[in-house]
């Protein structure tokens, strides 16, 4: 089941320096490759790992050319790592298991719910009435498809994914709360993943919207009608509340947090565990976090920050006060 390296040149382009003929048996990383694996170098600071790897062939940027042909066979390409991309989904094209059922006899899918004839729906999956799947999507186990959403084309949902449940709208009333109900639903574009367990919310009013080619990583919540720009990319655990707008060609690390109806421009790309209060209208990175410490030292640093809007005063007025001569 392995591939010969004028196989994968054939299929990918780059420059190939070794015997065509050579098969491979697996992808690896540097460090621990064996003489049947295939591996890349991403960033030139790895060249000692380069150097002590024990891989059949290394794809390599052209900076590393001569790094690499002190140690043997080498694939020379623009972008080691969007070269390597592609040979992961070449490979897996290459080692697919026969298909199973289009749709699992244990899904469930409402009679007024409409489903790609080329969609592929896992086992527990729930589409509900009024929901459309588009062409070549697929839906991984325990997805929830809630009523009259809509998936596009090409999109892969993770298990246990959950589309259109209701946005968290409540009214305050004598103590109590009333149930404000969420007659929008979720529109989701072309070439969209979602990881396992992330949530999206159907929207109050308007529709939630998560435009074409956006990424999104597992345990993440999406507030209702939130829109999100093309090819953003979110990471895991992100958060965000209710009527956000989201850029396109975002990143967002892992942990983030984007407060309600803030606006996020094209080209954003945010820390992990940074907290978005206040809208970002220019392209940029950004960072809010508190270091961590140890507790004792953190505690004392809090509490200095208690007095930060005290001593900025005092240091205003003795700014303003008359200099003694």
């Amino acid at each position: 089941m392995g591939l010969q390296l004028g196989a994968i040149v054939s299929a990918l382009g780059g420059e190939l320096h070794g015997d065509p003929a050579l098969s491979i048996e697996r992808l690896a990383p540097l460090q621990n490759a064996q003489p049947d694996a295939l591996s890349f170098l991403s960033h030139p600071k790895y060249q000692q790992e380069l150097a002590a790897s024990k891989a059949a062939c290394v794809i390599v940027a052209p900076a590393m050319r001569e790094a690499a042909a002190a140690r043997g066979a080498f694939i020379v390409a623009a972008d080691p790592y969007l070269y390597f991309a592609r040979l992961t989904q070449l490979w897996k094209a290459h080692h697919a298991r026969p298909e199973a059922d289009r749709i699992h006899p244990s899904a469930v899918i409402h009679p007024e719910a409409v489903v790609d004839a080329t969609a592929r729906i896992g086992a527990l999956c729930v589409v509900e009435r009024g929901a459309r799947i588009g062409a070549g999507t697929v839906l991984k186990s325990r997805v929830t498809i809630s009523e009259d959403c809509v998936v596009g084309e090409r999109c892969l949902l993770h298990p246990g994914v959950v589309i259109g449940a209701d946005g968290f709208g409540l009214a305050p009333h004598e103590g109590a709360w009333v149930k404000i109900e969420q007659l929008g639903a979720v529109r989701i574009g072309n070439d969209v993943e979602i990881g396992a367990n992330t949530c999206i919310d159907r929207g109050a009013l308007d529709d939630t919207v998560i435009e074409d080619g956006v990424k999104l990583d597992n345990l993440i919540q999406i507030g209702h009608n939130v829109r999100v720009g093309k090819h953003t990319a979110m990471a895991g655990c992100v958060g965000v509340a209710g009527s956000a707008t989201i850029g396109a060609h975002c990143t967002f690390g892992g942990g983030a947090i984007v407060l309600g109806h803030l606006t996020v421009a094209d080209g954003v790309h945010v820390s992990a565990a940074t907290v978005v209060t206040r809208s970002i209208r220019k392209a940029g990175q950004y960072t809010g976090m508190f270091p961590i410490d140890d507790n004792a030292n953190w505690e004392k640093n809090a509490a200095t920050l208690k007095q930060l809007h005290s001593l900025r005063e005092r240091l205003k007025a003795l700014e303003k006060a008359p200099q003694k001569k």
